[in-house]
């Protein structure tokens, strides 16, 4: 019985000894297919994340114009060129909580960085007058939208500029639209002097810890902003 099982398997079988072998061959097929298409889409990932990561709105007629803490000196210099454009007739800065308040608890004055930003906006040209401090103090992004979000309940305003890095621009956006909800507009904006290369940002570690850092970001929001912030965060995008 055993020989009449054998010989009613097809020929191709019977020469290789192993059944169903024609049957397993398109399962590696398959997988290889698989493998190979996941190995491009990483790659891709990887090498076009920066630029996914920059984007930039339309500029138009806003309320204010924010400069987001860090990356010093270029948002502030951005800033000062779309205010003599005429697109806002204030700057709003933020003021970040730290190092300041680690430093005041040893006894050491520290200028915080809204002043050396009111510095180069007075520098580029822009009136004192029409430079503003927002308060309260900031911890990261999310706090300045927050502090952005309240002040242009006051204001009365319907849109806003933010200038940040490029690298941290889709945070921003993301953020946005998570705290205000639409009721606002904010255009966002990358500083044009910015050093980030978003199509080879893997060759410098500023420009690779800027990309993990937004990723993770992104992450953070997309979750429902699960993770406090750090009482100190060094970093050039809060």
């Amino acid at each position: 019985s055993s020989s009449a099982g054998y010989d009613s398997l097809p020929m191709e079988e019977q020469r290789s000894g192993l059944p169903g072998r024609r049957n397993r061959l398109p399962r590696w097929l398959s997988l290889s297919a698989f493998l190979l298409f996941f190995a491009c889409f990483a790659l891709y990932t990887f090498l076009n994340v920066g630029k996914w990561l920059t984007i930039q709105d339309s500029v138009q007629n806003a309320q204010a114009i924010i400069v987001l803490s860090g990356g010093l000196p270029v948002r502030a210099i951005e800033a000062a060129q779309i205010y003599h454009q005429g697109y806002a007739q204030e700057i709003w800065l933020t003021a970040p909580a730290e190092p300041r308040a680690s430093l005041a608890a040893l006894g050491i004055p520290y200028e915080g960085e809204e002043d050396y930003s009111r510095e180069i906006l007075e520098h580029e040209g822009v009136p004192s007058e029409s430079i503003r401090v927002l308060s309260p103090p900031i911890l990261n992004t999310a706090d300045e939208i927050r502090a952005v979000d309240s002040e242009l309940q006051v204001a009365g305003g319907k849109t806003v500029i933010i200038v940040t890095s490029k690298a941290h621009t889709r945070r921003v956006r993301a953020l946005w639209k998570k705290l205000v909800k639409g009721r606002y507009q904010a255009v966002v904006r990358p500083a044009t002097n910015d050093s980030f290369d978003a199509a080879h940002w893997w060759r410098n570690t500023h420009d690779a810890l800027d990309v993990v850092r937004e990723v993770l970001g992104l992450l953070n929001v997309w979750a429902g902003l699960p993770l406090r912030p750090a009482a100190f965060a060094p970093f050039a995008s809060l």
